[in-house]
């Protein structure tokens, strides 16, 4: 059994269920709606009752032929037909709120991670956030469709028996008031235990989704070096754990529902004895003891189905912490201008006094070490600019505050003579195409990933990028052509073919701005000469930078920008720097020995 909640465990559990109460308001109209039908419902089972009541009071009490309660017989026929049907609309509004929610805060967290950006997500598991958002996200979804009709309708339809349960006996209804709150105090008193260990299993959970998708992407690595064994025993290990925990729920859960099904039972049992020894002695009539013994399990009936639905709201406790503090993760200041862009052709961009740190966890003391301060480069228009630096010198940053997807802290970058600060981020990014050096495919048809956008195909257009990047010949080899569908980051294809889709890509937008990322680097010799004379195709008439690695990339550049200590060092062409005998000199002789 878990430790007794504290005062900060208390305010905590408060504070989530507030955000999750909250939620609701969105879904108010079917919640609400399910309600009114599980009211109507219980009001409908007290008639039943009623007629049930009079029928056995009039057959077996006061020997009645059947042929005399027909009436309250086809009553009770048609009450059931109609609560079925009530109960039918409840079951379906609930689902409905439960399913709407579902679908709208998988919408806002989808929304939120993509302004947060990729510089966020890349230093994220990507398990991780996948159960928050998928499995997560499930487990809130029972807490709207069972949970919260459910804690109405255990207010109401109690309260409606009693109502009728006092006029025909009061003592019964005096004992069913008493014991009624029983069943919330002991079922808050066994969830109160049952709060931790729902959010350590749904920890468990995350860490074992986000530790299961790592090894399969890593899976080639792990076998190459021997080291998938061990790593399939780990995550048994991790998911031996999470069975502990799901273990520790289960048998909190059975308990508490034993506990509820005894006080029930035992209430249920007080009525009965009461109301047989009454009419054992005649202090009370048949019809009346009848109607409160038929009463009397329906009157606990939502307390109980509360305490089942109950552990909804702690799964839905559990599961919604990561998820609050994934929507309070504060995106990146973005460029806030909304300002139109329009290039007829390649611009010159210009970056004056560039600046910028990367944050520090709050508990750091010191101050962020900048990876660019006063950073000025000049990209001319319709050049290759390669930008070249050590490992770690910050020109993955620069490239990433260019594309928008990290903020401008200092400085400005101008887009001939307008600020990049005061454009709408859509606006400027849809002149941008950007090659990284491990691109990414998704699953779906080549057009689909060379076009982006399944709705708006260019067939045309589409076969024109193909050619340019290499990639026409040996998709028509493929059995479908460009319908040939491929699958999470392109399987089925290999490093060059992933890499000229890519290109095609950047040849469909046909963008005037280019950002490369050694989009040559890491294969075989005969792709790496056609990715090459593609690359120089694009970069054709068009403004780029290219990270570069590789000599064959910095000696085609018109440009050569040096990248050290947060500024550029040196720049300008490849003879002249080599003339110059400094660092860039020195980091060209280092490729060479390395092979580059």
């Amino acid at each position: 059994m878990a430790n007794a909640p504290t005062p900060q465990d208390k305010a905590h559990t408060r504070r989530l269920d507030l955000w999750l109460r909250l939620q609701a308001k969105s879904v108010r109209h079917p919640l609400n709606t399910a309600i009114i039908l599980g009211s109507f419902n219980g009001f409908f089972l007290v008639a039943q009752c009623w007629l049930l009541a009079n029928v056995l009071n009039d057959t077996a009490i006061n020997h009645q032929p059947l042929a005399s309660v027909w009436g309250y017989i086809a009553g009770i026929v048609g009450l059931f037909f109609v609560r079925a049907g009530l109960n039918f609309g409840h079951l379906r509004f609930a689902f409905e709120a439960g399913a709407r929610l579902r679908s709208e805060l998988r919408a806002r967290l989808f929304a939120h991670i993509h302004a947060l950006g990729p510089a966020w997500s890349r230093e994220q598991r990507s398990g991780a956030i996948a159960t928050e958002v998928v499995d997560g996200v499930e487990a809130l979804e029972k807490y709207y469709s069972l949970y919260l009709p459910q804690m109405q309708l255990a207010i109401i339809i109690p309260a409606a028996i009693l109502v009728f349960v006092f006029p025909f006996d009061w003592v019964s209804g005096l004992i069913l008031a008493l014991t009624a709150p029983l069943l919330p105090v002991f079922m808050i008193i066994i969830g109160k235990q049952t709060e931790k260990l729902n959010q350590e299993q749904w920890q468990s959970l995350a860490r074992m989704g986000a530790h299961f998708f790592d090894m399969i992407e890593g899976l080639t690595t792990l076998k190459l070096f021997g080291a998938a064994r061990r790593e399939a025993q780990f995550i048994g290990q991790i998911a031996d754990d999470y069975r502990l925990q799901t273990m520790k729920v289960l048998r909190v859960a059975f308990l508490s529902s034993m506990v509820l099904e005894f006080l029930a039972a035992l209430s249920i049992a007080m009525v009965a004895v009461y109301v047989g020894f009454r009419l054992m002695y005649g202090d009370i009539h048949y019809l009346n003891g009848i109607f409160v013994l038929l009463l009397a399990p329906e009157f606990y009936l939502p307390l109980r189905s509360m305490g089942t639905q109950f552990h909804a709201r702690m799964d839905a406790l559990g599961a919604v912490e990561p998820i609050i503090d994934l929507l309070d993760t504060p995106p990146p200041p973005r460029l806030n201008g909304g300002n139109a862009l329009t290039l007829s052709s390649a611009p010159t961009i210009r970056f004056e006094g560039i600046y910028f740190a990367y944050p520090q966890p709050p508990d750091h003391a010191s101050e962020p070490a900048p990876v660019l301060q006063g950073l000025n480069l000049t990209l001319a228009a319709q050049t290759q600019t390669a930008l070249v630096g050590a490992s770690g010198a910050g020109k993955t940053t620069l490239s990433q505050i260019l594309m928008g997807f990290l903020p401008l802290q200092r400085g400005e970058i101008w887009i001939n003579d307008t600020a990049l600060s005061a454009l709408d981020p859509a606006a400027w990014q849809a002149y941008v195409a950007w090659l990284p050096q491990n691109p990414t495919l998704f699953h779906g048809t080549l057009a689909e990933n060379i076009a982006m956008n399944p709705d708006e195909i260019n067939q045309p257009a589409l076969r024109e990028a193909a050619a340019q990047a290499h990639a026409l010949e040996f998709i028509e080899r493929l059995p479908q052509g460009f319908n040939t569908r491929v699958g999470d980051r392109g399987q089925g294809l290999s490093g060059g073919e992933i890499q000229r889709i890519a290109l095609a890509r950047a040849f469909y937008k046909n963008a005037p701005v280019l950002i490369l990322d050694e989009p040559s680097a890491s294969l075989d010799l005969e792709s790496e000469r056609l990715i090459t004379e593609a690359v120089v195709r694009l970069s054709t008439g068009r403004t780029v930078l290219v990270i570069a690695h590789r000599l064959a990339t910095i000696e085609h550049s018109q440009h050569i920008a040096v990248l050290a200590g947060g500024q550029i060092t040196e720049q300008g062409t490849h003879p002249s720097l080599i003339a110059r005998d400094g660092a860039y000199s020195q980091l060209y002789s280092h490729y060479r020995s390395a092979g580059l």
